[in-house]
């Protein structure tokens, strides 16, 4: 299912799967194959991924991205933006997510690139609550776009149907309202 109203929209689907210059990995911080969807990148782009990220000096603090080739992905690059893991919402962790989406289109621009897709960053095992992180996700990337024209087109690829669902809700509260 696609919903789009200007440059943003919501898809249900594999990222791994779409044709966009970049696709975000919901990463960890040593920028290691994990599971959930950092799995499944790393599964889909193939061993040059591991090894580009394990030559990257520090990995990744949380709230923020890194950039790599994409590899065997149709996407040809992907930036890792590290989440942070929910802890009830008193540890700064609105301010750390948000943070990450604004480096990782930051990241798009400064490689000259017009599209990209994020997944749902931190609801799978780090934990944030599926609304809280898409109204997060939605408003931090709508605040970027009415600043910025560089980027032509924001795919919030979500997962099943709580996600997606989790952002329409957004869209209905920042997008649309």
């Amino acid at each position: 299912m696609t919903f789009a109203p200007g440059r943003m929209e919501i898809f249900e689907g594999d990222i791994t799967a779409l044709d966009v210059g970049v696709i975000v990995n919901a990463a960890n911080e040593q920028l290691s194959p994990g599971g959930g969807v950092c799995g499944a990148i790393h599964d889909a782009a193939g061993p040059g991924l591991a090894a580009e990220c394990a030559q990257i000096p520090g990995g990744c603090a949380t709230g923020e991205a890194r950039f790599t080739n994409g590899y065997n992905l149709k996407a040809p690059y992907v930036i890792h933006a590290v989440g942070p893991v929910w802890h009830g919402g008193e540890a700064g962790e609105d301010k750390l997510l948000a943070q990450c989406y604004r480096r990782a289109l930051g990241l798009a621009v400064g490689n000259n690139l017009t599209t990209i897709a994020f997944p749902a960053i931190s609801t799978g095992i780090f934990g944030f609550p599926a609304d809280r992180a898409a109204q997060i996700a939605v408003s931090t990337v709508k605040q970027f776009l009415d600043g910025d024209d560089r980027l032509k087109r924001v795919i919030f690829c979500c997962f099943g149907e709580a996600s997606l669902k989790a952002h329409q809700r957004a869209f209905t509260e920042f997008v649309d309202g």
